[in-house]
């Protein structure tokens, strides 16, 4: 092929090999790869041509945005929606919160069966209008968001590939006793925010369970029974007054507890309560105590701020001190209390040698 004057492409003259002049490639429209390249032509000009992107899915409600580069994912989210829109079969993650939905019917899943994420917090959804049989369609389903809805209960039944689930944020009062049953999998469970006042055992059935937050209920006691695969537990801003012996002892795997802001004095914490091994951060902040109790030595974080404690004791951080006895100590809390300065003993900077932070 050659060029005129006005730049307008024309035919190449016919020869045998018209890709060709002198032995090297022209720089023409039908210049074929040369040896070398990664495949041979074979005379077949099918093999030049551009395979073409298949047509994008039409299937996307109107009120939603179902972007390309993610063509599992449908967000709903912040649309002024009071209902559920048709979702695709090809979906795995629906986005819906921070809408006014404020229903959740039978069979408003039942095309998308893989589903595997269903996010509808923040909007109006009360118990009375979840389906009965809602998500037994679904068996890939690991998250549920229900946060900040109207619920006064947890939904049931929820399938036993669920993994997580948040109903944070609503009236719930009471945790029924086979809510949770057939939850293996569940290793996340935020029930904060609710109305709770008495757990019971209805969480022992969750065996996988993880990460366990009660915190801003109106819990007066500990749940009687609960996993033994906890590692992390928030019970914030309850009427805790009394922690049963050796309470923490069932939980090997417990690392992290966070009790701040509850009715704790020292007369309801037995000798031992805080001295397991297990344990990397405790927070009894923002309680009624007038003593530091006893934690072990492999504490890292300790938080015991705006209680009334008036004692720096150092052997409720080391029983014995020497070159390879100290507490682990990093950061340590007691600002907000009354403990005087000069009558901190010194042998604390021996037992926390590790300390980085030290507030007083």
């Amino acid at each position: 092929m050659s060029w005129n004057s006005d730049l307008t492409p024309q035919p190449a003259e016919n020869k045998a090999h018209p890709s060709k002049q002198n032995g090297l490639p022209t720089a023409g429209w039908d210049v074929l790869p040369v040896t070398g390249s990664p495949w041979q032509w074979n005379g077949d000009y099918s093999a030049l041509r551009t395979e073409r992107e298949p047509p994008l899915p039409t299937d996307c409600p109107d009120e939603c945005t179902c972007p390309p580069i993610f063509p599992r994912a449908m967000y709903c989210d912040s649309r002024r929606l009071k209902s559920i829109p048709q979702v695709p079969a090809r979906m795995k993650y629906v986005y819906l919160q921070n809408n006014q939905i404020d229903a959740v019917p039978d069979g408003v899943f039942d095309n998308a069966t893989d589903l595997v994420w269903v996010v509808l917090q923040w909007n109006k959804i009360s118990s009375d209008k979840i389906g009965t049989n809602v998500f037994s369609k679904l068996t890939n389903l690991e998250r549920v968001y229900l946060g900040h809805n109207n619920l006064t209960g947890i939904p049931f039944p929820l399938p036993n590939s669920l993994r997580e689930l948040r109903v944070a944020g609503n009236k719930i009062s009471k945790v029924q006793p086979n809510a949770l049953e057939g939850l293996d999998n569940l290793t996340m469970l935020l029930l904060n925010d609710n109305q709770l006042e008495d757990i019971g055992g209805s969480l022992k059935v969750l065996k996988s369970l993880s990460y366990l937050d009660l915190s801003n209920n109106h819990l007066k006691k500990l749940p009687e029974v609960l996993p033994d695969s906890l590692h992390q537990l928030y019970l914030d801003f309850n009427q805790i007054s009394v922690i049963p012996n050796e309470y923490f002892r069932q939980f090997p795997r417990l690392q992290y507890a966070r009790m701040s802001n509850n009715e704790l004095t020292d007369n309801g914490i037995p000798l031992n309560t805080f001295n397991v091994s297990s344990l990397i951060e405790l927070d009894l902040s923002h309680n009624k105590l007038q003593k530091i109790p006893p934690v072990n030595e492999n504490l890292e974080n300790l938080y015991l701020h705006a209680n009334k404690i008036k004692e720096f004791t150092v052997d409720s951080f080391c029983r014995t001190m020497g070159f390879m006895s100290f507490s682990k100590i990093q950061v340590l809390r007691l600002d907000g209390n009354s403990i005087e300065q000069d009558k901190i003993p010194q042998e604390m900077h021996q037992c926390l040698r590790q300390a980085r932070i030290i507030n007083i």
